[in-house]
């Protein structure tokens, strides 16, 4: 048997994301799931305040969901999508074809969102390629952004505020840009496409939100400028809705709220209602007759061996149906105004710099937080899941999350933060 160093039995044999195994805590074993609870092995019930890395929309065990992976299972767990097709993957194109804003007409399927986001990039060179226009590859994305963690994917984060910073002299160089969030910063980021428009593939932007970055939060404005000054110049623009999607904002998707349709859409997480990995790559159609031709080389040479399982698609299909039949925007609304009332009194904290809320995230900002691990071990013992990072801490509850669980998720927040603050 090889020779470990991790700290605990549990972790002998297990590399953990976004952890430093050397000192990693004894991390906590999750049994069953129901709502937005989740049971330990120990007996101990969390209320899951960021269900699942923003993906449990649903929340946890919906039985439409349950019934038709159920259903799909005795049917045909998985066949490959090179060649042949199957109903959940047509019917499920077919409806996001008809969801997404305008003419967003055309699915790819990948099995994450980094991979979503990788597709989305390498759309956007060959659609240049394939046009006749070389020297087209540089991405120009935004400070604060984060859009995965695979290598073209880390090129497009912040180079200096992002995880990936280490990566600075291994990555591929893009184009780092500001929010044109005013007529200065607007005419800068004007300026910049204009001087190098022939090297630019695309604009990637993160909608509203930009989340693993600092949940830091733009106007529908701000959007619509970024669209705008992207089709003055002739430049393709990539809308990486994969946490802000299926919801999330308040509106089915977040570029609904600056009315653009961008030229492709990343979507991913909520998509199956944290049921399971699929994710989408989706573009107009100028972008896919781009591809077309008579020359093979010109495809989209691009396919996850995993990309459109049927488990995931008939697992998508049902949350597309609970969207349709269930209350989920009024939820969302509802959610917002009680995380606005009930994250409110933080604002009062000594170390708190701000709190902001946008659909179903709230986010509390403090000029510190120090051990973000130990600080989600403290709210887990008070029977709460919430996963600080950096200098904030957030909640993004599945839209089912009952009235008394989200108010006992901000009062812990509100409660924990004075001491833990006054220690940091």
């Amino acid at each position: 048997m090889a020779n470990s160093t991790a700290p605990n039995d549990l972790l002998q044999h297990v590399w953990l994301p976004y952890t430093q195994m050397r000192t990693a805590r004894q991390p906590l074993e999750a049994v069953s799931t129901q709502g937005s609870l989740i049971r330990l092995k120990d007996g101990r019930e969390l209320i899951d305040g960021i269900a699942s890395w923003w993906t449990a929309c649903h929340g946890y065990n919906h039985p439409h969901i349950q019934a038709a992976l159920r259903d799909q299972l005795e049917k045909m767990p998985h066949v490959m999508f090179g060649g042949l097709v199957h109903e959940p993957a047509l019917r499920l194109a077919e409806r996001l074809a008809q969801k997404t804003p305008g003419d967003l007409n055309h699915v790819f399927f990948v099995d994450s969102g980094s991979v979503a986001v990788e597709v989305a990039m390498k759309m956007a060179v060959q659609y240049w390629l394939n046009r006749g226009e070389r020297g087209r590859a540089k991405m120009v994305s935004f400070r604060y952004g984060y859009h995965g963690d695979t290598m073209a994917c880390m090129s497009v984060c912040d180079p200096d505020e992002s995880m990936h910073s280490l990566f600075k002299d291994y990555l591929p160089k893009q184009i780092l840009a500001e929010l044109p969030v005013d007529p200065a910063s607007e005419q800068t980021f004007d300026d910049l496409l204009a001087r190098n428009r022939n090297q630019i593939a695309a604009v990637l932007i993160e909608p509203l939100v930009q989340g693993a970055g600092g949940m830091k939060f733009h106007s529908p404005e701000v959007l619509r400028r970024v669209a705008q000054v992207c089709a003055h110049h002739g430049v393709l623009l990539i809308a990486d809705e994969i946490f802000v999607g299926f919801g999330r904002m308040g509106t089915h998707f977040a570029c609904e709220q600056a009315g653009i349709t961008p030229d492709i859409l990343c979507l991913g997480k909520g998509l199956t209602g944290g049921a399971l990995s699929l994710a989408a790559t989706v573009a107009r159609p100028q972008v896919y007759e781009a591809f077309l031709s008579d020359d093979p080389a010109r495809s989209l040479m691009h396919g996850p061996t995993f990309m459109a399982n049927p488990l995931a698609c008939a697992a998508a299909n049902a949350s597309l149906d609970l969207f349709e039949t269930e209350p989920r925007l009024s939820q969302v609304a509802a959610i917002e105004t009680q995380l606005r009332e009930g994250l409110a009194p933080c604002a009062q904290i000594r170390g708190v710099l701000d709190v902001r809320v946008k659909g179903a995230i709230g986010v509390v900002q403090c000029a510190t937080l120090g051990d973000t691990a130990a600080l989600r071990a403290t709210f887990a013992e008070k029977g709460f899941w919430i996963r600080p990072f950096a200098d904030i801490v957030y909640l993004t509850p599945a839209f089912t999350i009952g009235k008394d669980q989200l108010a006992a998720l901000t009062t812990a927040i509100c409660e924990t933060l004075p001491e833990w603050l006054s220690r940091s």
